[in-house]
């Protein structure tokens, strides 16, 4: 499968997806993912930065808001649609642009920064995706990235409850089984019943690599590995959001943050 199969898939999503994330139904983005990622991330007011993946916009209208200068591009057409609804609804000067992560449509060098939320464990290259990254970044530049956790997210997963229904562990197996690009369905689980009935589930197409390939790519497309982070909710969060509860029993989500070297 090539990353232009891909788009068809996420074009296909779009309409739902950004429908339901925004009636607020994509809960572990919106109160622990998202959250986690831009405490994270490095001071980016009056840089360049590039969104690789931006889905319907919510992240790149974020990164807009802490004073960036932003291009954003997906591969979907409907996404860059709906986000560049929302830029004339409420313009924060982000550009948008249709593009695939596997061929960055830039000059070397374009970029101070580049982030992409929960994108690059979807493209059928993810290697060939950070090159491009890499590629388009200024000298002393960084990438932060977020993907599903790989060491849980695998072919096999199953939650394990105890006698009151509470998770307690996860089964996970097939770690090192790679999938092709088989479509795995699903929808937002936060979303009444009567909400998911109206759309069809997401068809997402699925390519899952290990730990260790992560970071071989990072070393190989010449950046330095700079941090690392996994997202746990708060008991506070979980007060507020007790949907979050599952996140805490193994991560759902990895945060990467690498930089090009300055020389």
């Amino acid at each position: 499968m090539n990353d232009q199969e891909v788009g068809e898939y996420w074009n296909r999503n779009a309409p739902a997806w950004t429908t339901l994330a925004r009636a607020g139904y994509d809960v572990y983005r919106n109160y622990l993912n998202t959250p986690a990622f831009f405490a994270w991330l490095p001071p980016v007011a009056g840089l360049a930065g590039l969104d690789i993946g931006c889905g319907e916009g919510y992240n790149t209208r974020l990164l807009a808001r802490q004073g960036a200068h932003v291009t954003a591009l997906d591969i979907a057409p409907a996404f860059v649609e709906a986000a560049q609804q929302a830029e004339a609804t409420e313009p924060l000067g982000i550009r948008y642009l249709v593009g695939s992560a596997a061929a960055l449509p830039f000059a070397d060098a374009s970029f101070d920064f580049a982030v992409s939320f929960m994108c690059l464990m979807d493209v059928p290259d993810p290697p060939l995706a950070l090159r491009e990254a890499f590629r388009v970044l200024k000298p002393g530049g960084f990438l932060q990235f977020s993907i599903s956790h790989p060491c849980f997210t695998t072919p096999h997963r199953r939650n394990l409850r105890d006698a009151q229904g509470q998770p307690y562990a996860v089964e996970v197996g097939g770690y090192f089984e790679y999938q092709h690009g088989q479509p795995e369905e699903w929808i937002f689980h936060a979303a009444p019943a009567q909400e998911q009935a109206r759309h069809a589930p997401f068809r997402v197409p699925v390519f899952n690599l290990i730990m260790s390939q992560w970071v071989n790519a990072i070393v190989a497309a010449g950046f330095q590995l700079e941090a690392m982070q996994e997202p746990c909710p708060t008991e506070e969060q979980m007060t507020q959001h007790p949907f979050l509860r599952k996140a805490r029993v193994v991560p759902y989500f990895l945060h990467l943050r690498c930089r090009k070297p300055s020389a």
